[in-house]
């Protein structure tokens, strides 16, 4: 990910941290609001990015809501193995972060004032690099490996709706 570092996005403080909890708590995940400015625990990026420690999400209030969606569907995305000794790196092959992005952004349906147009802009204002441009030309015309992982592994039902579960294998 190339990240720009003026890029206006949707924050978790603009969003509230309740929906986004309650989004999260239909996957066994907790999310948990780490102070202004503090280090944010399990970031992988650092500054504003959000965290991952077993099935805590950890964000500030200027974490962008893209990227604690982000790693929250990596936490859903991955396998058992991974996901119980999870602490900071996600890891994952090219095609489960392909089926992450997706998720991330059918999940951001669910927030309240967000849906997929706004998680798109933000992923391309934040640099998120995708082959046709831009996040939601790879989401319309090029993320059918992406759309047939998340069903293979159980992630999303054949109307492409999240089904509330992590991925078991």
């Amino acid at each position: 990910m190339n990240r720009v570092t003026n890029a206006r996005v949707l924050t978790c403080a603009e969003l509230g941290f309740e929906p986004l909890a309650l989004l999260l708590a239909r996957y066994g995940m907790t999310v948990e609001r780490a102070p202004p400015e503090s280090e944010i625990p399990g970031s992988y990026w650092g500054e504003s990015e959000a965290g991952l420690i077993g099935a805590r999400l950890f964000a500030r209030d200027d974490t962008p809501v893209h990227s604690a969606l982000h790693e929250a569907c990596h936490y859903i995305c991955m396998d058992a193995d991974r996901r119980a000794s999870l602490h900071t790196d996600a890891g994952g092959e090219v095609i489960e972060e392909n089926g992450v992005c997706y998720l991330q952004i059918l999940l951001a349906d669910e927030l309240p004032g967000v849906g997929r147009a706004r998680m798109c802009a933000d992923m391309d204002a934040w640099g998120y690099t995708f082959r046709l441009g831009s996040a939601r030309a790879w989401f319309d015309q090029d993320a059918e490996d992406a759309r047939a992982w998340l069903l293979q592994n159980g992630l999303i039902d054949l109307e492409q709706r999240p089904v509330w579960r992590v991925r078991q294998g």
